[in-house]
C-alpha cells in the first residue's frame, strides 16, 4: 500500500470518528509515529500531508530531523530519561510523556536556557500496570498546578498508553477516563486542551472519546521495519 494512500485512508478514518461524536474532524492532529520508519517514507507521509511526527527515542529522531528538517513538527511520545532532556529540548516541539516534578523542572529550566517555551504533555497511567509509565490519576492535579506555574512549559493535555487488547472496544473505558480527568481538572482552571490517545488499531474509538491527538504507526507506515517509500 503506498504511503500516501494509507495516510488518506487513516485520515478519513479520523474525521468519520470525529463526525460520529459531533466533532470538527479539524480538531483531531495525527502524529505519525515514525520508530524504524526511514526518512523516505516520512517523506512522502509528509508531502501526502502530514504534519505532525512522533518518535520515541531521541538518538533516532535526531538523525531523521537532520535529513527531514521542519515542518513537519516533532513529537517525543516515548519515555524520556532525565539525563536526555536537554537533547530533547532542543530537538522536539512537543514532548507528551511528561511524568513527574522533577521532569518538569528539568525540561522548564532547559527550555529557559534556549529563550523557548516548550509544549508538553502528561502522561497518566490509567491501566494500573506497573510496567507502564505515568502519574497516576489522583496526583495530576497537583502536578498541573506546578506545571502551569512553569513559565517555559505549555500545558497542553494528558495522555496515555491503555492496556492492549484485541477488541479496540475494550479500551474506550480508558480513553473516556482520560477525558474525564481533564474536563475535572479544567473546572478547576487547569486550562488544558488537547487528549493525546490513541494507536493504530484503536484510533477510532479513542477520537469518539475525545482524542484531539492520535499517535499512529503501523496503520500509516506498515508493520515495524516494513516501511518503504513508494
Amino acid at each position: 500500500m503506498k504511503i500516501a494512500y494509507a495516510y488518506e485512508s487513516v485520515r478519513s478514518r479520523i474525521d468519520a470518528a470525529a463526525r460520529r461524536a459531533g466533532r470538527e474532524p479539524s480538531s483531531v492532529m495525527l502524529i505519525g509515529v515514525t520508530k524504524t520508519v526511514p526518512s523516505e517514507a516520512i517523506f512522502e507521509a509528509v508531502e501526502a500531508g502530514l504534519t505532525d511526527v512522533g518518535e520515541n527515542r531521541i538518538q533516532e529522531a535526531a538523525a531523521k530531523i537532520q535529513v527531514i528538517g521542519r515542518p513537519p513538527r516533532w513529537h517525543l511520545v516515548g519515555h524520556l530519561q532525565t539525563n536526555k532532556v536537554h537533547r530533547a529540548v532542543e530537538l522536539f516541539d512537543c514532548i507528551h510523556s511528561v511524568d513527574s516534578e522533577k521532569m518538569a523542572e528539568l525540561l522548564n529550566n532547559n527550555a529557559a536556557a534556549k529563550q523557548r517555551v516548550l509544549d508538553v504533555l502528561i502522561q497518566v497511567k490509567v491501566g494500573g500496570e506497573p510496567t507502564k509509565f505515568g502519574v497516576e490519576a489522583g496526583d495530576v492535579a497537583a502536578l498541573a498546578m506546578r506545571m502551569n506555574a512553569l513559565d517555559n512549559l505549555s500545558l497542553l493535555g494528558l495522555m496515555t498508553l491503555p492496556p492492549l487488547f484485541d477488541d479496540p472496544e475494550k479500551t474506550r473505558p480508558f480513553f473516556a477516563e482520560l477525558r474525564l480527568l481533564r474536563d475535572r481538572l479544567n473546572e478547576s482552571g487547569a486550562g488544558l486542551t488537547h487528549l493525546s490517545m490513541g494507536m493504530s488499531h484503536d484510533f477510532e474509538v479513542a477520537v469518539e472519546e475525545g482524542a484531539t491527538m492520535v499517535r499512529v504507526g503501523t496503520a500509516l507506515f506498515g508493520a515495524r521495519g516494513q516501511a518503504r517509500p513508494s
